[in-house]
């Protein structure tokens, strides 16, 4: 059975009866159980999704109306619940946590009939960007095992990669869906902030973060968008789209449309593989009739710096509520003041939690808030302004998604610094609230490259079409694995 097909093509074989979801499904776990000991995408598996699936079977046979998915595997980023199971955001302190909830993702997944086929790994809280700082052990890149996969999303990205499902959901706050995406050769999309409910997704930075789909095309992208967006009255910050159809006219092109090359994306510290791979997408792209122009953005250089200011910031809240005392682990209160037994039941938060917590309760205090955090806010506010003042010129913004190759697991691991840098391309559309998407474009050297297109807030269907126009230019090597 092909299980590299992608989402479409799944629901097209299952409706006509040429597969079923169910032997699809079971042959889905077994290629788990035979790659994922090598490649640790996954946290957890959904033990009963073969029965799953052979009940959707019975439902197709009997006539009975199905989901939009037909019982498609699909795998969660372990920061989303699924009522009944584990939810550990890949950390100690919620190692035993059972969700009491659905997510608002997986309600309207579970309505159409997807089967989650399990837990994917991430890193801890999504804090980080190689998924190296997951407390369960990093995942590794199918394309080179030795090398990260991005993150924080990276157990979601390499089950898409290496066909352990058929599509992916993560959460992005500064890249983690399109940074492992790019790293991992599969599609990742961030969509216009507030297009997709955040309910039930655990709190990381509320006021950039967004759940995004990982797929192996731009189509499965779109499709699974058409099915997580829209209003939900239990996250005020969502946005009504008027139940916008992705798919429509996807394939219409971007002729005549006006592209902006960033230039602050592609100056120093640019690996020269990528360097030449976007060249060569812009040259794609303007060949397919479009126009492309360079355009400087001078708050990029100070993206990086405000993004880990604000999003520390707001981890800092949001994690504090992990006090051990209401849902943690099995740590005994006997022998302990209040402060104390809290700092001690915190130890069980990884290096980059810690990290990010102790700066989130720094930067904005009294004394230092006007010297780094409202400062951050400025730029966030500056950055903002300059991307809608481009959008007023162009219809689209083009960069590397990421500036250099999949690197060595533990290269960077001690270096945060260098480390942070490598999200230079990605921060810019959570400050903004843009959507973004990663395309898979290159592979050199057996490594993937992805490009990421940019596009002005509420016009995802445009930036989809535009993904769609330059998927549709590449022939790529397929993973052997």
């Amino acid at each position: 059975m092909n299980l590299k097909i992608s989402a479409l093509d799944y629901i097209q074989e299952v409706k006509t009866g040429n597969i079923s979801a169910e032997d699809f499904v079971a042959e889905t776990i077994q290629r788990i159980k035979n790659v994922d000991g090598n490649l640790h995408a996954f946290l957890s598996i959904n033990d009963d999704a073969v029965d799953q699936a052979r009940n959707i079977d019975k439902k197709i046979k009997s006539g009975e109306k199905v989901g939009d998915c037909f019982g498609m595997p699909v795998s969660v980023k372990d920061n989303m619940c699924i009522k009944n199971s584990k939810t550990t955001c890949a950390s100690k302190m919620l190692e035993d946590f059972v969700a009491p909830y659905d997510a608002t993702v997986i309600t309207k997944l579970k309505q159409q009939d997807a089967i989650f086929i399990g837990k994917s790994n991430m890193d801890e809280f999504a804090m980080g960007l190689t998924t190296e700082f997951s407390a369960c052990g990093p995942s590794k890149n199918p394309w080179n095992v030795d090398c990260v996969p991005g993150g924080s999303s990276g157990g979601s990205a390499v089950s898409v990669s290496a066909f352990e499902c058929v599509a992916s959901l993560g959460s992005d706050t500064g890249g983690s869906v399109r940074n492992p995406a790019s790293f991992c050769s599969t599609v990742g999309y961030k969509p216009t902030y507030g297009l997709i409910s955040r309910f039930g997704l655990i709190s990381y930075a509320n006021s950039i973060e967004q759940i995004g789909p990982l797929t192996r095309t731009v189509k499965d992208s779109a499709f699974l968008l058409n099915l997580i967006s829209g209003i939900d009255p239990n996250d005020n910050t969502t946005i009504d789209n008027k139940n916008e159809n992705y798919l429509d006219n996807i394939e219409s092109g971007i002729e005549g449309k006006k592209i902006g090359i960033i230039k602050e994306m592609m100056d120093d510290g640019i690996a020269p593989e990528v360097l030449a791979a976007t060249k060569d997408a812009i040259a794609k792209l303007e060949s397919l009739g479009a126009t492309c122009e360079e355009i400087s953005l001078d708050m990029v250089k100070y993206s990086v710096a405000a993004y880990y200011t604000i999003t520390a910031t707001e981890a800092g809240s949001n994690l504090a509520r992990y006090d051990n005392l209401r849902y943690g682990y099995d740590f005994p209160l006997e022998g302990y003041e209040f402060n104390s037994y809290i700092s001690k039941a915190r130890r069980n938060f990884g290096p980059e939690v810690t990290r990010r917590m102790i700066i989130g309760g720094f930067v904005p205090s009294a004394g230092h808030a006007g010297k780094y955090f409202l400062k951050a806010l400025k730029v966030k506010s500056k950055l903002t302004k300059e991307i809608n003042e481009a959008f007023k010129k162009f219809d689209l913004l083009v960069a590397p998604t990421v500036p250099i190759l999949p690197f060595k697991i533990g290269e960077k691991i001690d270096d945060p610094v260098s480390l942070f840098l490598v999200d230079i391309n990605t921060v810019t559309a959570n400050l903004t609230g843009k959507p973004a998407i990663s395309v898979p474009f290159a592979n050199s050297n057996g490594l993937p490259i992805g490009i990421q297109l940019m596009a002005d807030s509420m016009h995802d269907k445009l930036l989809l079409q535009a993904a769609y126009a330059l998927e549709q230019t590449v022939s790529l090597p397929e993973l052997s694995l």
